[in-house]
């Protein structure tokens, strides 16, 4: 008789269950309010970059000084302030959800109407409109 065979189990016997410490973290759900924030602040970001591109067209002031480089035209001012945009927004979302338990859901539906709204303001159909004649 091998060592295994004396140690054999039968096969409806289900192994018994690792002993661990119980230190109460499995207990203890998350907060989802950094993730509801950074999800909402990638909304926002889009936001603000139709926001911008939108305004760039309909004004000439604000295209000019959103030209922070000749090369690239507006375009470097519109994309740089979307990015200060998100930046800001999820460090001030991050601060005002941390402690959230369930947002997520929410969270989800108010981005996708933000990055709609965003993806819309830059479509040249829908920002010429702006445009002045």
């Amino acid at each position: 008789m091998t060592q295994h065979e004396g140690s054999a189990r039968h096969d409806d016997q289900p192994p018994p269950a690792p002993e661990t410490e119980d230190t109460g973290l499995a207990d203890v759900d998350r907060p989802e309010g950094p993730i509801s924030a950074a999800i909402i602040a990638a909304g926002i970001g889009a936001f603000a970059l139709g926001l911008f591109t939108t305004l760039a067209e309909a004004s000439t002031d604000v295209a000019d000084w959103l030209q922070w480089n000749d090369r690239v035209g507006p375009l470097s001012g519109k994309t740089l302030m979307a990015v200060i945009v998100w930046l800001v927004s999820w460090a001030v979302l991050h601060l005002a959800l941390r402690n959230k338990p369930r947002e997520t859901g929410r969270a989800l539906t108010v981005a996708l109407v933000l990055i709609a709204l965003g993806v819309l303001g830059t479509f040249p159909t829908f920002f010429q409109l702006f445009a002045p004649e």
